[in-house]
């Protein structure tokens, strides 16, 4: 199936809006998988159509999801725009060359989940920041980054493997 990338991205997307909505713990913890999911859109996509993908898609849990329009957007598009470099650095250039997916299978697990956690504390730097916007103190932001990165890594740890598919199955 060629649509199998899309039809699960959205049902992810979907998945993130009933997260956020449903499975509100507590003001200090906020679970996202949406930077991984950015990380695992396909290389064969270059970096202004994934930033254009990471836009709609934050705009969408912002609307469906989020009390403050545009925040999820704010935060991903930057992610989108790191991707590449931060693929080149971690797994190479052989997934652009090859035109291959990010795969635990094929990269190790270790190297896929250095690549999450980059890009989720990328994420939520800018999110946390942004809500925030000088109305809480350093510690409660730092809290916050903390145990947010932490739920929101062992979420896309489980989940990374239904994005980061072998070409070759």
């Amino acid at each position: 199936m060629r649509n199998t990338f899309t039809v699960t991205y959205i049902l992810m997307v979907v998945a993130q809006m009933l997260l956020t909505n449903y499975f509100h713990f507590t003001t200090l913890c906020m679970v996202t998988i949406l930077p991984m999911m950015v990380l695992c859109i396909p290389t064969k996509v270059d970096m202004a159509w994934a930033m254009v993908i990471a836009f709609v898609t934050g705009l969408a849990v912002d609307m469906f999801a989020e009390g403050a329009f545009g925040l999820n957007a704010l935060s991903l598009v930057p992610v989108a725009y790191v991707r590449k470099g931060l693929i080149n650095m971690i797994f190479g250039s052989e997934p652009f060359e090859h035109k291959e997916n990010i795969s635990s299978k094929k990269y190790g697990f270790t190297r896929v989940s250095f690549a999450v956690i980059i890009v989720t504390l990328l994420f939520l730097a800018i999110y946390i920041t942004a809500d925030c916007a000088g109305t809480r103190p350093v510690w409660f932001m730092a809290s916050k980054l903390g145990v947010s990165l932490l739920a929101s890594y062992l979420v896309s740890a489980i989940l990374v493997n239904l994005l980061s598919y072998d070409d070759r199955r």
